[in-house]
């Protein structure tokens, strides 16, 4: 196949005015065209930008404000739950106290029935043995009921200090001698003979009946007391008794 030059110049030539033409009434429009919405999109991509932004700071206060708001919440809570717990250890330490306080009582109110029961108990059992010794004494003669306790006051009256027996011989000091019953003749030259020897002083007797000795004697003055008779050793019984359930409680 020949090649035709002029064919191919002119075909060179329309190529070249196509390509004028369409630079120049389509493709400076277009690429105007475009360029502009470049320069739109441009300016959307900067107001995304902007109000994207605006939407970061926007959550980001939000965000921040919820973290003050759950501090603040939390905080609260931390106070609520401070505040009840101290609440609950009152209340507790409250009933607690109120616990012991009617333990206390109850305990109190136990020792004083305990301690009322005893002291009847006591109290009745030694008017048990006042009643038993006193039908045990009545069983035996009269005499034994004074002239046996003679010797042991005068030696219960020995055994206390100089300065106390003393008071008992001291002029012009009244005696008081307590006995079960009334006593014969000889009983009472018996005691003041026994007592005149002990004391070394003629001596002012005076002789009182008390059947509640059951049985002894006991001498009296103004200062002091000696004791020898059943109702003595009862009561001191007694006395040693309830000090040994003390001690031992």
């Amino acid at each position: 196949m020949a090649l035709d030059w002029w064919t191919l110049g002119l075909q060179t030539l329309n190529v070249l005015v196509l390509l004028w033409l369409l630079s120049r009434f389509l493709l400076k429009p277009i690429a105007a065209i475009i360029a502009e919405r470049q320069q739109a999109a441009s300016r959307l991509l900067d107001d995304a930008a902007t109000a994207k932004e605006e939407a970061r700071q926007i959550r980001e206060a939000a965000e921040q404000a919820r973290a003050d708001a759950d501090r603040q919440r939390a905080a609260a809570l931390h106070k609520a739950e401070l505040d009840a717990d101290q609440a609950r250890r009152q209340r507790l330490q409250e009933a607690d106290a109120e616990i012991e306080r009617r333990h206390q009582q109850a305990q109190e109110a136990l020792d004083a029935e305990q301690q009322r029961l005893q002291t009847a108990i006591e109290t009745r059992a030694g008017q048990l043995a006042l009643a038993i010794a006193d039908k045990l004494m009545q069983r035996l003669p009269d005499s034994a009921r004074v002239e046996g306790f003679i010797d042991g006051l005068v030696g219960s009256l020995e055994t206390l200090p100089s300065e106390t027996r003393q008071t008992f011989s001291l002029p012009g000091v009244s005696l008081l001698l307590k006995v079960p019953r009334p006593l014969t003749d000889a009983e009472q030259g018996a005691c003041s003979d026994a007592l005149r020897r002990s004391l070394g002083n003629p001596l002012e007797l005076e002789v009182i009946v008390d059947p509640e000795l059951i049985a002894g004697l006991e001498l009296e003055s103004e200062h002091a007391a000696v004791r020898n008779s059943l109702r003595a050793d009862l009561a001191r019984l007694e006395t040693e008794m309830a000090l040994h359930d003390f001690q031992r409680s």
